[in-house]
């Protein structure tokens, strides 16, 4: 199955439904159902800003399906969108629209970057 990594917040705030679009640099064709990664190390600046002290990391946290891509050409249609991305211009212009995001309590695994593939017994 393919896993996504994610900072933590981020996992956080995906896997809990607060953040329906993920912002990328870079472009996805790859479209369906995917593991939530957190990250070893998280961003301590984001932890402080949502409010979190400690979060799960290094491990599976999740799953959601990728339903689309957004591209954001402007900085003022990346603004209309706040409430489900979370984040400003320059974490990327691409939105993952993410559904059906759920909390799972996966093992603890090394990340990698882009989408990575892991062994289906998850």
């Amino acid at each position: 199955m393919k896993v996504l990594s994610f900072k933590q917040p981020y996992a956080e705030l995906v896997v809990s439904g607060r953040k329906t679009i993920d912002l990328r640099r870079w472009n996805t064709n790859f479209r369906g159902n995917f593991l939530i990664h957190a990250s070893k190390i998280p961003d301590k600046k984001s932890m402080g800003k949502f409010g979190f002290l400690f979060l799960p990391t290094g491990k599976i946290v999740g799953e959601a399906e990728l339903i689309g891509v957004k591209i954001y050409s402007d900085e003022e249609e990346h603004k209309k969108d706040k409430d489900k991305h979370l984040a400003d211009f320059s974490f990327g212009k691409y939105g993952f629209i993410l559904r059906n995001c759920k909390r799972i309590d996966g093992p603890y695994v090394n990340g990698k970057l882009n989408f990575w593939e892991i062994s289906d017994e998850i």
